[in-house]
């Protein structure tokens, strides 16, 4: 079904918006899952409470500066490294936020700002490609607040709940990595990132943080390539955004 089918067949309702959202985005939460699990089990080895996780992932919310985070964790916990790279990690949202802000000009601040706290990658990415593809079938406004949220409360709920499922079964669990959950991760953002892709040209800041974080993994020891593969990237979409 098109897009603007979908938005006839539900009359641009409400509540219809909103369950598309959530349709949208439950392909995506089954590959949630298994790396929310993975974040809950390694907090908890880390010596994180199961308290101290739901607060992390229900305040912070973003998966990868988490796994950053409990990666680096040790007792005690370095806070300034590990402040430094949540900032460096969670730095793309800036960029992400810039993308959606075109389509968020005529919403009151009292939506915007819920709006840009649930935002994470999947949600951002459904968000923006429904609006792109809103315009493109003439359908205005373009952004669609309670598609979006649809999709961005799916995903608040599913990460939090099952990354604190994940603290409680951790014990049980043991190595995770074992299961092969690990692959998750990285297949869901192969997923996100196939459906943003517009060519090569925009795909540069990308492959360009890719290399710059391999090439430090590989001859820098501890987790620098984190911060040297955010920073890269983010450098290289500022430097090539006039080309893109």
């Amino acid at each position: 079904m098109s897009i603007s089918q979908a938005v006839e067949a539900a009359g641009n309702g409400s509540r219809s918006e909103f369950r598309r959202g959530v349709a949208s985005c439950a392909p995506v939460l089954f590959g949630t899952i298994p790396y929310a699990l993975v974040l809950g089990a390694r907090a908890t080895q880390k010596g994180l409470s199961t308290v101290e996780l739901s607060a992390m992932t229900g305040l912070n919310f973003a998966g990868g500066s988490e796994f950053a985070a409990i990666q680096l964790w040790t007792s005690p916990p370095h806070i300034v490294l590990i402040v430094a790279i949540t900032f460096l990690v969670n730095s793309r949202h800036l960029l992400m936020g810039a993308a959606l802000a075109p389509f968020l000009r005529h919403l009151p601040r009292r939506k915007v700002f819920p709006a840009l706290f649930f935002m994470c990658d999947e949600s951002w990415a459904l968000g923006l490609a429904d609006a792109r593809q809103r315009t493109a079938a003439g359908i205005m406004p373009a952004f669609s607040p309670r598609y979006y949220m649809g999709a961005a409360l799916a995903m608040y709920l599913t990460w939090v709940v099952f990354t604190t499922l994940g603290a409680l079964l951790g014990p049980m669990l043991g190595d995770v990595g074992a299961y092969g959950f690990d692959m998750a991760f990285p297949a869901v953002f192969l997923v996100l990132m196939r459906g943003m892709w517009t060519g090569m040209a925009a795909a540069r800041p990308w492959l360009v943080s890719l290399v710059v974080a391999a090439l430090v993994y590989l001859f820098v020891p501890g987790a620098w390539y984190v911060a040297a593969g955010a920073m890269s990237g983010l450098v290289a979409a500022w430097l090539m955004a006039s080309d893109a």
